[in-house]
C-alpha cells in the first residue's frame, strides 16, 4: 500500500470514529418560562424608561412633565427589578447560586470604587462580563443588578439614577451570557470576543445613562438640550452632541480598561469561574436522605 493510500485510509478511519458528545453548558440559574417572561417585560419597560425622551409626542402628558418622568421611572423600576429577581429565585436560584452571587457582587462592589468613575476607570465591568459569560444570562442579570445596588450603598451613590444603573448593568452581564457557547470558542478567540463585547457594552452603558439624565440637565446650550416635543431627528442630533460634549471622555476609557483587563486577566478569571462552577455542581439533582 502506498503512503498516500495509507494516509487516506487513516483519515477515513478517523472520520468513522464516534465523536464524543459535547458537554452541555452549565447554568448557575436556569431560566424557566416565568423568568424569561419577567425579564422580557422589565427589559421592555426599561427601554421605555431610558428612551422615552426621543419618542414622546409633544402633546403627551409625559412630555409636559419632562422633569418629573425620570423620577416616575426611578420609583417604578425598583419594584420591577424586585419582581424579576424574585421570579428568578423562585424558578432556579438555589443556595449555591445565591452564595456565588454574594461573593461576585461583593467583588464587583469593591472594584467599582477603585476608579470611582475617574476618567472612566471602572474595572467592575470586566468582572460582570466574564461572570455572565460563564454563569449564564439569568445569573448575569441578577449579579449585575445586585452588584450595582451594593456598590451604590458602598459609595453613597444612591439616587434616582440607581435603578437605571442596576438595570443597565444587568443587561451588560446578561448579554455576555447570551454570547455563543464557550464549547465553540475557547482561548484567545474567546477573550477577543469578550473584549469586543465589553468595549461595546461599556459605551452603550454610558450612552443609556446619558439618556436617563438628559432631561434633568437644565441651563445647557440649546444645541445639546432636550426640547420636549421636537422631532426625533432633531432631539437625536442634540443627544449625540450632548454625549460627545459630556461623557465620551469617560465612555471610551471605560471601554479601553475593560478590553485591557479582559485580555490580560480574562484567562485566569474565566478558569477560576469555571472551576468554581464545576465544583458547585449547579446541574446536579438534589437528593434528600430519608434517614
Amino acid at each position: 500500500m502506498s503512503g498516500a493510500a495509507g494516509a487516506r485510509e487513516g483519515r477515513a478511519a478517523e472520520l468513522r470514529k464516534p465523536r464524543k458528545p459535547r458537554k452541555p453548558r452549565i447554568r448557575a440559574v436556569r431560566l424557566g418560562p416565568r423568568s424569561i417572561t419577567a425579564l422580557a417585560l422589565v427589559s421592555a419597560i426599561g427601554v421605555v424608561a431610558f428612551g422615552w425622551p426621543l419618542f414622546a409626542p409633544g402633546d403627551s402628558g409625559i412630555t409636559t412633565h419632562a422633569a418629573d418622568a425620570p423620577w416616575l421611572f426611578a420609583a417604578l423600576l425598583p419594584l420591577l427589578l424586585a419582581v424579576v429577581v424574585a421570579t428568578i429565585a423562585d424558578t432556579g436560584l438555589d443556595a449555591k447560586a445565591i452564595a456565588m452571587i454574594g461573593v461576585l457582587a461583593a467583588a464587583g462592589a469593591a472594584l467599582r470604587p477603585l476608579g470611582a468613575g475617574t476618567a472612566g476607570i471602572e474595572p467592575m465591568f470586566f468582572l460582570m462580563v466574564l461572570s455572565g459569560r460563564v454563569l449564564g444570562p439569568g445569573f448575569g442579570f441578577v449579579l449585575g443588578a445586585v452588584s450595582m445596588f451594593a456598590s451604590a450603598l458602598l459609595t453613597g451613590g444612591v439616587g434616582p439614577w440607581m435603578p437605571f444603573q442596576m438595570l443597565a448593568m444587568g443587561w451588560v452581564a446578561m448579554g455576555a451570557g447570551l454570547l455563543p457557547a464557550p464549547g465553540r470558542l475557547r482561548g484567545r478567540g474567546e477573550l477577543l470576543l469578550l473584549a469586543g463585547y465589553g468595549a461595546v457594552a461599556s459605551v452603550c452603558y454610558g450612552t443609556a445613562m446619558n439618556l436617563q439624565g438628559w432631561t434633568l440637565m437644565q441651563g445647557m446650550a440649546s444645541g445639546i438640550s432636550y426640547v420636549p416635543g421636537d422631532p426625533l431627528g432633531e432631539n437625536l442630533a442634540r443627544f449625540v452632541a450632548y454625549c460627545l460634549a459630556t461623557s465620551l471622555g469617560w465612555d471610551l476609557p471605560r471601554a479601553v480598561v475593560t478590553v485591557v483587563l479582559t485580555l490580560t486577566l480574562g484567562g485566569p478569571v474565566l478558569g477560576a469561574l469555571r472551576r468554581a462552577t464545576r465544583r458547585a455542581a449547579f446541574d446536579a439533582p438534589v437528593v434528600f436522605d430519608g434517614r
